[in-house]
């Protein structure tokens, strides 16, 4: 209970910030999440954070590279939606080797429930985090329509 509190103050205090300050405060809440689930002890965690941060940064590029990709589907021809459709597979199978290479490389410092446990872990994080965001947006749209 303590914990769902803790998140849940610290994703209000995110609040009213610019983009990037908010991408860095996610960040940094995704690194106490992850930490404190997973009960990391230093030396884990500084061994895990690097291998996990080259993980999200290329994964980040790869989707990077999907959004440039992705064109308004009207001005297209099936041609060429058919290319963007392979690409967009390929990235997906890009993402999966990613993916597969980081839990080999985690699995030198945790275990294998650890490992699946951090897979659940990343869902959870990011449903809270939109949930979060929905719940403020129509907050904000209530305060707006008084």
């Amino acid at each position: 209970m303590k914990k769902s509190i803790l998140v849940f103050l610290i994703f209000f205090c995110v609040g009213h910030s610019n983009a990037q300050d908010n991408r860095e405060q996610i960040k940094a809440l995704k690194t106490a999440f992850i930490t404190q689930e997973l009960n990391m002890s230093n030396k884990i965690a500084q061994k895990f954070w690097p291998i996990y941060e080259e993980y999200e940064n290329k994964r980040r590029q790869l989707h990077e590279e999907e959004d440039t990709k992705l064109l308004d589907t009207e001005c297209i021809n099936e041609e060429q939606a058919e290319r963007i459709l392979d690409e967009y597979l390929d990235i997906e199978r890009q993402e999966y080797v990613i993916k597969k290479q980081l839990f080999k490389d985690l699995k030198e410092i945790l275990s294998t429930k650890e490992i699946i446990k951090l897979h659940r872990l990343e869902d959870e994080f990011h449903r809270k985090l939109i949930k979060e965001y929905r719940e403020r947006k129509r907050s904000e749209q209530e305060n707006n329509s008084k």
